[in-house]
């Protein structure tokens, strides 16, 4: 079985650090990939937080057109 180099499409063994063709690197360290799942939870959770904030101001606003409309 081999694994397509993602820069020039040439096969590579699974195991391979670097491209036999291109000679770029194609592993992904364990390192890397951690830290962008890391990355993908902190995006989640601002994406989360974003959203409740919408929420409240939308929220503050509704009762201030309330509030404006009774006086």
């Amino acid at each position: 079985m081999t694994a397509a180099c993602p820069f020039c499409a040439q096969p590579n063994v699974p195991q391979a650090l670097v491209c036999s063709s291109c000679s770029r690197d194609i592993a992904i360290p364990e390192s890397l990939i951690a830290e962008r799942d890391d990355l993908i939870r902190k995006r989640a959770m601002a994406g989360e937080e974003l959203e409740q904030a919408k929420a409240e101001l939308e929220a503050l606003r509704r009762r201030q057109r309330i509030s404006l409309r009774r006086s």
